[in-house]
């Protein structure tokens, strides 16, 4: 990665750069300018699903944010994770959080950002503390259960008979802000309802107003939408095989001429052209598409607004799209495997965190030995014929002395 920003208007364009939004930008601005120190930022995940391609998105950022000289904290939420509807129990999510540490080096080391100037932090490691549990009840004294479920309703998963967990999930995400302390908070689009609880409620249990900054959410390559950890046909998964990838990849929509509904020409906008600036200088895209000659030969595009209009036109085909893409994911995808592949630890945390369902033996039905005298005897007064092809012997001498009853009458 390139030498650290250091001038502060470079600093924050930086850091701003490619967001959806960003809520009072002045405090960031404050801090780079007047009082010219390096900005606080965490970024909280809490580990449940497996990680997705999708991270890819949060870790560009993460390594605009350290270009511009900030302080990040990457927060692994395994409270927060023990806290959404019990989707895992808390020593399966131990585990998980070190996967996803394992998952976010990992990505980081991939795309050339230098992991050493993070800082990693476990939510139970301070989210346990007196003072943090304290301030729990003093933000639940003041914050409407209406207001804390709506706050989570884009990330704590929704039942029809929600529990009180889904309602501290977004308080311990406000208060977070003040124990780590940070001067900002990131994270998708979909967190925004938190980050405004947080901003409306902080400040009156004493605490400062923090800035928040949004990425946009990636749609799902299989339908659109958001990208989940918790569908798998919606997200390619950071140690997916290749030929798993190319499967998911054919199958996701992607309509001739259709711009607006590609979660493909999505996931190169916001994460392959990214890390293709990282790597190779900003400004810069070069992507090339192995296409077959009858339909016109390999092509190459140097702009992600050339091959946009490309596609938009029809002078792209879905299918080489698809091509191009699958490639990109597995480029992507391959120091990440090879990595896990060769760490041993890495191995445990994914087998612990997402141990394997052993199938269900199916029971087999045993037969009842009925006797010789039951219900359904055949109506001609035979008797009923084992494998070997004999009559049972009680019931064939039931019938004989039958016989010999009606020969005497």
């Amino acid at each position: 990665m390139s030498q650290t920003i250091t001038d502060p208007k470079e600093q924050f364009e930086l850091i701003t750069k490619n967001l959806q939004e960003v809520l009072n930008p002045q405090i960031i601005k404050h801090v780079l300018e007047v009082e010219k120190r390096p900005l606080k930022i965490y970024w909280g995940t809490a580990p449940t699903g497996k990680p997705h391609c999708g991270y890819f998105v949060a870790m560009t950022k993460l390594a605009d944010f350290l270009k511009a000289g900030c302080e990040v904290t990457v927060l692994l939420a395994d409270l927060h994770a023990f806290l959404d509807n019990m989707k895992a129990p808390l020593e399966v999510v131990e585990y998980r959080a070190k996967y996803y540490e394992y998952v976010v080096k990992a990505i980081l080391k991939s795309i050339n950002v230098p992991i050493e100037k993070l800082k990693f932090v476990i939510g139970r490691s301070y989210q346990l503390s007196a003072d943090y549990t304290m301030d729990i009840f003093r933000l639940a004294n003041i914050v409407s259960q209406n207001d804390a479920k709506r706050a989570g309703a884009d990330v704590v998963k929704q039942v029809s008979n929600p529990l009180l967990s889904g309602l501290i999930y977004p308080l311990m995400q406000a208060l977070d802000e003040q124990h780590l302390g940070v001067d900002a908070q990131f994270g998708g689009v979909d967190q925004r309802k938190i980050f405004v609880l947080a901003e409306e409620n902080l400040e009156a249990i004493g605490y400062k107003k923090r800035a928040h900054l949004m990425n946009p959410m990636v749609p799902g390559l299989a339908q659109g939408g958001k990208m989940s950890a918790s569908d798998p046909n919606s997200k390619i998964d950071v140690l997916e095989e290749p030929k798993s990838v190319k499967t998911k990849i054919n199958r996701a929509f992607c309509e001739e001429g259709n711009v607006t509904e590609n979660g493909l020409l999505s996931f190169l906008e916001y994460v392959y052209a990214p890390i293709y600036e990282l790597k190779h200088g900003a400004g810069l895209f070069k992507l090339d598409i192995d296409r077959p000659e009858k339909y016109g030969g390999p092509i190459s595009f140097d702009s992600f607004a050339d091959l946009k209009t490309a596609f938009a036109e029809k002078k792209l085909a879905p299918p080489d799209l698809k091509s191009g893409v699958v490639a990109v994911i597995n480029g992507l995808l391959a120091p990440i495997i090879e990595e896990y592949k060769n760490t041993p630890g890495f191995q445990e945390a994914q087998a612990k965190g997402y141990p394997v369902a052993a199938p269900e033996k199916k029971k087999v039905k045993k037969v009842k030995n009925r006797g010789s005298r039951y219900p359904g005897a055949k109506p001609d007064g035979k008797a009923p014929v084992k494998a070997d092809g004999k009559a049972d012997a009680p019931v064939e001498q039931a019938t004989k002395k039958l016989e010999e009853t009606k020969l005497d009458n």
